[in-house]
């Protein structure tokens, strides 16, 4: 019976593979990959599963430097709010994204909490509006990042993210604005803001690349 309370805390988890890391997620991931695959087109699913990849390893990487606050959320929270965060942006709530997440949600019985909620309303840049901690930053940041390192292994002739290089990367995002034009570059280089993630570009670049490759099957890359 010693072992009573640690098989009961375990059912209330669910085992998920980042790549090739394990976590223990207190929400079922499945759930709401399903959603989004009846949500929306698979192109939007697929980025949702490459900005999931660099929210955990953002973390990973400001846990490890020791910058990250009291404040901050959980790492499950930065990735369920990188799952999600484009779940309305399909069907009747598109016009509305991101303020009709938890309303997309909702149709299929899901559930995210304020935190997560208010890192969801962040990668979408508007005025008069606070960002709290790196999870916030981050997702602002990396959001449209992840089309240009798609857009730059699609024109390969493997189209494999393995073969990507990170000055192929650099190039076309500092040299080729009409590269991948989608990509709101301002947004991308906030990373480097002090009262931000304060992170040079190329590094930031280099954590959500590095993420990318580790789901590349997911990904179909």
């Amino acid at each position: 019976m010693s072992d009573f309370p640690s098989l009961l805390l375990l059912t209330f988890f669910f085992v998920v593979y980042v790549g090739d890391i394990i976590i223990l997620m207190a929400y079922d991931r499945q759930k709401y990959i399903d959603a989004l695959n009846l949500q929306l087109e698979p192109n939007i699913v697929r980025h949702s599963l490459a900005l999931e990849a660099c929210m955990g390893a953002l973390y990973d990487y400001f846990q490890s430097q020791g910058q990250l606050g009291q404040n901050e959320p959980s790492k499950e929270d930065w990735l369920l709010a990188g799952l999600i965060h484009d779940v309305d942006f399909g069907g009747e709530f598109k016009e509305f994204h991101p303020a009709k997440t938890r309303e997309a949600l909702a149709k299929y019985g899901l559930e995210i909490s304020d935190v997560v909620f208010k890192i969801v309303q962040a990668h979408a840049l508007r005025q008069n509006v606070v960002y709290e901690n790196k999870a916030e930053w981050s997702i602002l940041c990396a959001d449209s990042l992840t089309g240009l390192i798609i857009a730059v292994a699609l024109i390969l002739p493997s189209r494999k993210l393995a073969d990507v290089k990170l000055s192929s990367i650099m190039k076309r995002f500092l040299k080729e604005p009409k590269f991948a034009a989608g990509t709101r570059r301002d947004e991308v280089k906030m990373c480097e803001k002090p009262e931000g993630l304060n992170t040079p570009l190329q590094k930031f670049i280099e954590i959500c690349f590095l993420s990318m490759q580790k789901v590349a099957p997911a990904l179909g890359l």
